[in-house]
């Protein structure tokens, strides 16, 4: 999720810093402030962007760790933020908002470049965010930073459904046992998409409670995971869907076993549907969740710096959330 206008001049703030925990209030208002008023001039005037889960801002900046951006204005308040993340060789912003009152100043082309000369710093090779494809003034802004659009990613959900087998959960594993499957799920997500490593999500889920990583086998071997947030993503709401944030399969025959293993999870985690975002790129998979009875919720469109785009390996799929 990204928010930003076409800039005036430069705005005096200080930054980037590091952004802390206990800035979390502060992020949620700029968040909400900012993407609200986005909403009001594509015309939805009424909607109100309510404040993320305080958990999943925290996962949010310990993923992102050094890349967690904020910058100040003179009286030390958040005027923008951006939270910059590195998965190995991929990289991706996101969220990022700039305060209403600084929006056209500069402040945007500031907070994406600087991201930018982060991630080329930490060796990213693959550079993106994601952005609302109704929004003209966010696309022409981003294009103008060298950002190029690419597919959409297509936001569906499956209802929760018991299956005949609980899934095998890495949270669950043992000590030793969690270690091995860890090496195992790097080594396929390396196959698969060259440079790409998804374990610090992995740990950093399972640390903070956020959810669980899904496992897929065939005859021993990991042919498949499952990276998925139960926790709510909208502050003071219930349970309401398990959110794939990463997911690598070795081919689209495993899809079908992947989405009943995710259902399952879903019911026995107490929420009501899984919601999988799912990239242009994989239009078999698009068609096996259509035909299961998947609803499309949402659209996102993905952009990327051009000579940093994304490169679909020959084999498999990864899907990789640019959103938290």
């Amino acid at each position: 999720m990204a928010s930003v206008r076409s800039w005036r001049p430069l705005a005096q703030i200080d930054g980037p810093h590091q952004a802390k925990l206990e800035e979390i209030p502060a992020l949620n208002v700029v968040f909400s402030d900012a993407f609200t008023e986005r909403y009001r001039r594509d015309g939805m005037v009424g909607v109100r962007v309510p404040y993320l889960n305080p958990a999943v801002w925290r996962y949010a900046i310990e993923d992102a760790a050094a890349g967690a951006m904020v910058w100040r204005d003179a009286r030390g308040e958040i005027a923008a933020f951006n939270m910059v993340h590195r998965s190995g060789v991929e990289g991706w912003m996101g969220p990022l908002a700039v305060r209403t009152e600084y929006q056209g100043s500069g402040v945007g082309k500031e907070v994406v470049e600087q991201g930018i000369a982060w991630l080329k710093r930490e060796g990213a090779t693959v550079i993106g965010l994601e952005t609302m494809p109704r929004t003209m003034d966010n696309i022409g802004f981003y294009s103008a930073l060298g950002f190029v659009p690419g597919r959409l990613t297509i936001t569906l959900t499956l209802d929760a459904a018991a299956a005949d087998h609980a899934p095998e959960l890495l949270g669950r594993l043992g000590f030793r046992d969690r270690e091995d499957a860890l090496g195992e799920a790097r080594t396929l997500v390396d196959r698969l998409a060259a440079g790409y490593d998804f374990t610090r999500e992995l740990e950093l889920t399972e640390s903070l409670a956020l959810g669980d990583t899904v496992l897929l086998r065939d005859r021993g071997r990991i042919v498949g995971l499952a990276l998925c947030h139960t926790a709510p993503l909208v502050e003071g709401r219930t349970r309401e869907e398990l959110r794939v944030l990463k997911l690598a399969m070795v081919d689209d025959a495993s899809t079908d076993a992947m989405l009943r293993a995710l259902c399952d999870f879903a019911k026995r985690s107490g929420t009501r549907r899984v919601a999988l975002r799912v990239q242009g790129e994989y239009p078999n998979m698009y068609r096996t969740m259509v035909t299961a009875g998947a609803r499309v919720r949402w659209t996102d469109l993905r952009m990327a710096l051009g000579g940093y785009e994304e490169r679909k390996g020959e084999q498999g799929v990864v899907l990789s959330n640019w959103e938290i």
